[in-house]
């Protein structure tokens, strides 16, 4: 029902108000601001470095040629479009969910799912802890990314406890029909894996079956564009029968809008604050009828298993020669070194060192940083080892490939 959730939605009147907008520290504040404060937070996350390198992080085809394939930024463009199609509908706080949308994926790697599986082995032997986007993401925003404060210092993003949560609790495997949130504002650091907690927020809740919804229909879109499947073959066609069948029409061809508008359209129908947001079984149907026409047909192609090896090539390389820098109180030096072989990696990561290391903040200009040092890797190579996981898991593909190719020509 339309504006069944206005009662509920995230804004002052709500009792959980001040918690959900209280932010991770204390951000300057500018005379005359008039934003919100999710306006605010989604202003800071379009501001920043993280958002504008996912135009060249994988969805789920990477270096393709093809300008028309979608990237991680399209991806978390169209969760923000399905999401407010939504919450507009159900009147929900559509800037608490354009934030959380636009910063679900900032934690993502390069080269999509495939290289977020490289990280997790590498963090797995090297540390012993398992690295989800997920939590990536919430680090991200807590202790990496910054924006320089009016006095040029550079600042943590500062984000509020809403928009945190929602990033850190989005995982788009639904496997129920009804998502609600949960009760209790924990300390977001208490989660440990995906999907463990429900979002705490309803706007959390959208973005969380929009993160779904959103790709479906547009990974068969681009896999017909790169012809990995065939518009006339025999699987997309058999595909295109079920779903006329299930929904008693005469769609032409699958797109990515003739699977999302029905979809859309049943949550909006369906959903209510008593029932929670939810998809119809046969809706739930059809999106798991459509997941697993993907999987076996796309994310399962054989092209996708040699690209695994590529982005896994690439990634082992550039954290094995990096790891090869530790030297407790030299390490410093030793990344000047490899400077000298390696000058965009060693420069780049020398100074990302100066930016979040202690023994990289004690070289630096003390009026420049104003951000956490979150590295402390003078006697702790453990801290080491994630700061060069972290530097690895914020790259772009292309600029992978770039420090791939420095190292590997003369």
């Amino acid at each position: 029902m339309k504006n069944a959730f206005a009662a509920v939605r995230m804004d002052e009147r709500h009792p959980n108000w001040s918690y959900a907008s209280a932010r991770k520290g204390n951000l300057y504040t500018r005379h005359g601001d008039f934003r919100t404060e999710f306006g605010r937070d989604y202003t800071r996350i379009i501001h920043s470095l993280a958002y504008s390198r996912l135009k060249h992080k994988t969805q789920v085809f990477f270096t393709t040629k093809n300008d028309h394939i979608s990237t991680r930024i399209d991806h978390v463009n169209q969760v923000n479009s399905v999401s407010n199609t939504i919450g507009v509908y159900l009147g929900l706080n559509t800037e608490l969910i354009s934030a959380i949308a636009l910063g679900h994926d900032l934690g993502h790697s390069p080269f999509g799912h495939l290289g977020e599986r490289v990280l997790q082995k590498i963090s797995r032997d090297e540390l012993g802890k398992t690295f989800w986007h997920e939590q990536q993401g919430l680090r991200v925003v807590d202790e990496i990314e910054t924006l320089l404060d009016p006095a040029g210092k550079t600042q943590n993003l500062m984000l509020t406890y809403a928009v945190r949560d929602g990033i850190i609790s989005h995982c788009g495997e639904v496997s129920s029909t009804v998502i609600r949130p949960r009760e209790e504002a924990m300390d977001l650091a208490d989660i440990t894996r995906p999907s463990q907690y429900a979002p705490y927020t309803w706007e959390g809740c959208v973005v969380k079956i929009a993160d779904k919804i959103a790709y479906l229909g547009r990974d068969i879109e681009d896999a017909v564009r790169l012809r990995i499947l065939k518009e006339d073959g025999k699987p997309l066609q058999d595909l295109l029968c079920e779903l006329n069948s299930h929904f008693h029409e005469n769609m032409q061809s699958v797109t990515n809008t003739s699977i999302m508008y029905p979809l859309i359209t049943d949550i909006c129908r369906e959903s209510s604050p008593d029932k929670g947001i939810v998809l119809s079984e046969a809706h739930i149907k059809l999106m798991d009828t459509v997941m697993r026409f993907n999987y076996e047909y796309i994310y399962k192609n054989k092209r996708l298993e040699i690209y695994h090896n590529y982005a896994q090539l690439i990634l082992e390389s550039i954290y094995n020669l990096l790891q090869e820098c530790y030297g407790s109180t030299r390490t410093m030096d030793n990344i000047r070194r490899l400077s000298e072989a390696y000058p965009t990696l060693g420069r780049h990561f020398e100074k990302r060192m100066k930016k979040f290391s202690d023994i990289g903040r004690a070289e630096a200009n003390p009026e420049e940083y104003g951000n956490d040092v979150i590295y402390h890797i003078g006697e702790n190579e453990a801290d080491y080892k994630k700061a060069c996981i972290d530097y690895i898991a914020g790259m772009t593909d292309t600029y992978a490939e770039k420090i791939f190719g420095e190292m590997t020509t003369f």
